[in-house]
């Protein structure tokens, strides 16, 4: 037990992204195609954080041409290059699951100041 331990505690990013639920984020995502790198952005509200240590997760939910797309990162990835807080939200939930059934201005969470 102390083994798996060992090895999952190297693994975890010294810097880790302070964000909370309800916070809009941009995700900096190192993408591989072939021998190529690039990092490819997806900015949208943070809707979901579950699990702790090498499993966390979180999840981003945005509307790109009137379509809702979600992804799931996990937070210690190193394909997950860098996380930037560009809106804080002010919500009273863990989960902003019911942001999926909202249209237009009713999907937005308010900002807390």
């Amino acid at each position: 037990m102390d083994l798996i331990k060992a090895l999952t505690e190297e693994q975890l990013k010294a810097e880790v992204p302070q964000f909370k639920v309800g916070d809009t984020i941009r995700v900096h995502n190192r993408i591989k195609e072939g021998s190529r790198e690039r990092i490819q952005l997806f900015e949208g509200t943070v809707i979901a954080k579950r699990g702790g240590g090498i499993s966390e997760t979180f999840t981003v939910r945005r509307v790109a041409y009137g379509v809702g797309v979600e992804k799931t990162f996990p937070l210690h990835s190193p394909f997950v290059e860098k996380v930037e807080v560009t809106r804080k939200g002010k919500v009273r939930r863990a989960k902003l699951y019911y942001l999926r059934d909202r249209v237009g201005k009713y999907a937005k969470v308010k900002e807390s100041l």
